[in-house]
């Protein structure tokens, strides 16, 4: 490949090439490409000797420092300085890529009009972009169905076990010998579902960063004394099984107990801490749930006589998988799940030693103001 062809080549490669023949100045071998002239003020011809200043092409001056740097130990592969842009007398744009390379001991700088090849990466990036942004909804989607079957199970095993007590409270009526019968059976079968039910929460350890949006407040402002006595309704045979009495205190003379809030999610917070205040209070003792209302919030405490919460576990109980001193099957999402849907509602909840001596986790509601 002679001279004249090669140079020929780098022009339709739209590549200005220049030999450096002391720092700072160059020479022009070859045939001068055409985009030359549309970002330099000068008259550039081949074999003309340019000094490339900080004035005229400050992005390709600061290169040449690295250049002379490789030029005085090449490492074998080409320097690149990236993509720039040079403004011409029309204010259009024109993305350039220098290079400095060895050749037969002769330091040589090859400048590229690079407009296709920034366009195409370019528009890889912006694939790349597009394609995180799919997989991280992605993932966010997975995380909800995930929490959401956590949910679900875990409101299942807490009806199995309220279905259990029931079926135990049954064994100790006059039934018939084939009424005992059908409930042993009955019983058995209700006993495997439940332990089903604890083992498959058990295994489940799905990270739950969407959990904060699963949880929005509804249209409808439910009324928190209502939700608190059916929650004890419906918690009430548990509690009796184990000789644990659960009593509710409040002012009867108060006739709005409207909160912000979602019925449904109201009532698992409040069976959540429930449940929390039976698994960690002794038979024979009294679980106590307050509601107290001031002109702004309605505050409810829930009181076990139980041992309390270990100082060095307070900072910890309301964060994700967090578990006390007993997990009892559970894999720490109760009271995370408390708090996240109190604080999206504009509410309160924590933690502090109950005056008897037990637990005492509470939570404020703002009140409704339809």
């Amino acid at each position: 490949m002679n001279e004249t062809f090669a140079s020929r080549l780098f022009a339709t490669l739209n590549i200005l090439v220049l030999e450096r023949l002391r720092k700072g100045v160059f020479q022009i071998e070859g045939t001068v490409p055409h985009w030359l002239e549309r970002v330099c003020p000068r008259d550039i011809s081949t074999g003309m000797k340019v000094l490339i200043s900080q004035e005229d092409i400050p992005f390709l001056e600061n290169f040449l420092i690295d250049a002379e740097a490789y030029w005085q130990n090449p490492t074998g592969h080409p320097l690149k300085s990236g993509f720039w842009t040079e403004i011409d007398l029309n204010g259009d744009e024109y993305y350039l890529e220098a290079s400095a390379v060895i050749l037969d001991e002769r330091k040589i700088l090859l400048v590229e009009f690079a407009e296709d090849n920034y366009r195409e990466k370019q528009a890889l990036i912006q694939k790349a972009r597009e394609n995180q942004l799919s997989y991280n909804q992605l993932v966010k989607e997975n995380q909800k169905k995930d929490i959401l079957i956590h949910c679900i199970i875990h409101d299942i095993a807490g009806q199995l076990s309220g279905i259990n007590c029931c079926l135990a409270l049954l064994e100790m009526e006059n039934l018939t010998a084939k009424g005992r019968e059908r409930l042993a059976i009955g019983r058995k079968q209700s006993i495997k579902q439940e332990i089903l039910v604890r083992e498959v929460l058990e295994i489940f350890s799905a990270e739950v960063n969407s959990l904060e949006k699963f949880s929005q407040p509804g249209a409808i402002a439910p009324n928190i004394l209502h939700v608190t006595q059916e929650c004890i309704e419906l918690l009430t045979p548990v509690y009796a099984l184990n000789k644990v009495k659960i009593n509710l205190v409040y002012d009867p003379q108060v006739t709005d107990w409207k909160v912000i809030g979602d019925r449904q999610r109201l009532e698992r917070v409040i069976t959540n801490l429930a449940e929390n205040a039976f698994r960690h209070t002794p038979s024979h003792s009294t679980v106590t749930i307050t509601l107290t209302p001031d002109p702004e919030f309605i505050h409810l405490t829930i009181d076990d006589e139980g041992r309390g919460v270990s100082p060095d576990l307070v900072p910890h109980l309301f964060k994700k998988f967090s578990q006390g001193q007993h997990k009892s099957g559970r894999i720490g999402l109760g009271l995370y799940f408390c708090r996240i849907t109190v604080e999206r509602w504009g509410g309160k909840i924590g933690y502090t030693p109950s005056p008897t001596g037990g637990a005492r986790f509470w939570f404020s509601l703002p009140r409704s103001k339809s």
